[in-house]
């Protein structure tokens, strides 16, 4: 008898304090929740980071890509900044963030999640994905962020080769593009785009993954070093914009066709007559030169502070949990 009440005090004791030790501890559905939280917070500043640093590139970048040499682009952004001032040069970055902030967000968090999909499809929960998984990832990621943020993209590259008087906001811009030349017009370039993304994002995913892990094999090392990582994430965005570049100028030309006096109906059609007007490799590479300065600067900053924000919040998230 007397074990028997023993035994029934250990089962009560037990029942009694594993709800109090599960209360503490989050559950799987919090955990991941967390998780994504913190992948969007983490993809939305790296975004805004990167593309805020190399602004005034990115704008000669779409300038040049709409004009016929490089002498008109610099006269144009040389008048700009004369006429309109030093922080002209970052004119439509307002614009920039709105697309990119979201862009990224989806994009770097999108990544996450289809890394653990295919790495649970393939068995590899835990470990990193072979080359092949590795570049479907990247390459889902980015098709994902540009299918939802696409028309942000549109009213971006319309502000930066416009003048200041044409659209005064970003609202301006999508009442404007939507009363004189139709919705339709907001999508203007989307295959482009897309096609442009797949080889873009899958590269650029594929190199940085890929270099971290052949750091991890050789130097013993888990994690690299920031200055590592901006290595990692430049040799990334020049190999990715490079396979891309020439739907790049196609997607631009496309979008600003409207205020740009050019009406191009296709994608073959606009590269037909690029290189009939430019050659092709004055005219579907043009500015690749400057897209070799700003690309690999801009993606480098954007994956070192992904990875650096995530390691930020794992630590503060670690903390907060043991002083619970």
């Amino acid at each position: 008898m007397g074990n028997g009440v023993r035994a029934a005090s250990a089962d009560f004791k037990q029942q009694d304090v594993e709800p109090v030790i599960s209360a503490h501890l989050p559950s799987e559905g919090t955990q991941e929740k967390k998780k994504v939280l913190n992948s969007l917070m983490s993809g939305a500043l790296a975004g805004a980071v990167a593309k805020t640093a190399v602004a005034p590139l990115d704008r000669t970048k779409i300038m040049f890509q709409g004009k016929s040499c490089w002498l008109e682009a610099y006269r144009l952004i040389y008048r700009t900044y004369l006429n309109e001032g030093f922080w002209s040069l970052w004119r439509g970055n307002s614009a920039t963030m709105v697309r990119v902030i979201p862009y990224a967000a989806i994009q770097f968090c999108a990544h996450e999640e289809y890394k653990q999909l295919l790495g649970s499809y393939y068995g590899f929960q835990g470990k990193a994905l072979t080359p092949f998984p590795r570049f479907i990832a990247g390459s889902l990621a980015g098709t994902t962020a540009a299918m939802l943020t696409y028309p942000l993209d549109m009213v971006r590259a319309r502000m930066a080769v416009t003048p200041k008087e044409m659209y005064s906001n970003i609202v301006h811009v999508f009442i404007r593009i939507s009363r004189e030349e139709g919705l339709k017009t907001l999508y203007r370039g989307f295959t482009p785009t897309i096609l442009g993304v797949i080889p873009y994002a899958g590269l650029s995913f594929f190199t940085y993954e890929t270099l971290k892990k052949l750091h991890a094999d050789h130097s013993g090392k888990s994690q690299p070093s920031p200055p590592e990582r901006l290595l990692f994430g430049a040799c990334a965005g020049l190999i990715g914009q490079s396979a891309s570049y020439p739907l790049d100028v196609v997607r631009r030309r496309m979008q600003t066709a409207g205020v740009m006096g050019h009406t191009y109906s296709s994608i073959l059609l606009t590269m037909q007559e690029i290189i009939r007007e430019e050659g092709l490799i004055r005219g579907l590479y043009k500015g690749l030169s400057m897209n070799w300065v700003k690309g690999p600067i801009a993606v480098g900053i954007s994956f070192t502070t992904f990875d650096l924000m995530q390691i930020l919040l794992r630590k503060l998230q670690h903390s907060t949990n043991v002083q619970r």
